[in-house]
């Protein structure tokens, strides 16, 4: 499924269809996060969504170091991480976290001297760019940097680390602030249906039940979600990559980044209240 054309008004949205979501897959960068950080105002969102009853599912390109904490920490129900690489979640009643990893642990460590000369090779060939600062917690990709801790690059500049990961054979995905690459037929998308279907017994190819899960992001590696939820949900600056895009959400907030992610919260929550 794609969406094409310009996303709607959050307000638009029918009462009657927002009252059925179930579930909440969220972006974190630029999304959840404003200019670098999670405000009081869309971690309280996360928590008042886990508290009326939905389920609360990042889905990140952030590393594993960030994930355990998520899972452990923050109000949700599990977290996807490393762009669909694994999904961690807090096994309440035995008291751990638990991991799936989309790969074997022999597969990880030969895909990691790959990586690393995969990084060395770009960091070579493009000037400005360099590894992510969370790259020592991430297990099966390279993060590279090309506006989050580093003087924004132009899109040259990260069109030739895209290529570049292409060409060895990675899969690459931008977001709002790296160029994510990994060895392995995963993505956000792939990963969230089969964590869906294995942790929750939710069957995502059943359009009733995708009709009641919302997707919310704000870039290109988000675009694959866009497309497969109906009811996906671009935070304001999602704007900002509309000619990077190939699908657009369905339905944009009015504010940007985590202001955009809290009025959804209040929509979702809103609408379950006023009488169907």
């Amino acid at each position: 499924m794609s969406v094409s054309g310009a996303p709607r008004p959050l307000a638009d949205w029918p009462d009657a269809e927002a009252a059925r979501v179930h579930t909440v897959l969220t972006d974190i960068d630029d999304t959840l996060s404003t200019d670098g950080r999670i405000t009081a105002a869309a971690y309280a969102a996360l928590a008042s969504l886990r508290e009326a009853g939905l389920r609360v599912v990042p889905v990140t390109g952030r590393p594993a170091g960030w994930c355990d904490h998520i899972a452990r920490m923050w109000p949700v129900d599990a977290v996807v991480g490393e762009n669909g690489a694994f999904w961690m979640w807090h096994d309440e009643d035995a008291g751990r976290l638990r991991t799936r990893h989309r790969i074997d642990e022999a597969t990880r460590a030969a895909n990691a001297r790959r990586l690393r000369r995969a990084a060395a090779r770009i960091l070579r060939e493009v000037p400005g760019s360099a590894l992510a600062s969370d790259q020592f917690c991430r297990l099966h990709d390279v993060a590279i940097d090309f506006r989050e801790d580093v003087a924004p690059l132009p899109d040259a500049a990260v069109d030739r680390i895209v290529a570049t990961m292409r060409a060895m054979g990675m899969h690459a995905k931008v977001s709002s602030i790296h160029v994510n690459g990994w060895f392995g037929d995963w993505d956000k998308l792939e990963t969230t249906r089969l964590m869906m279907r294995e942790r929750f017994a939710v069957d995502l190819d059943d359009p009733a039940e995708r009709a009641r899960c919302v997707f919310v992001g704000d870039s290109p590696n988000d675009a694959p979600m866009f497309a497969f939820f109906p009811n996906a949900v671009g935070v304001a600056n999602v704007t900002d990559f509309a000619a990077h895009l190939d699908a657009m959400p369905a339905w944009i907030t009015p504010s940007r980044a985590g202001t955009g992610f809290a009025e959804l919260a209040r929509r979702l929550l809103e609408a379950r209240l006023r009488p169907q």
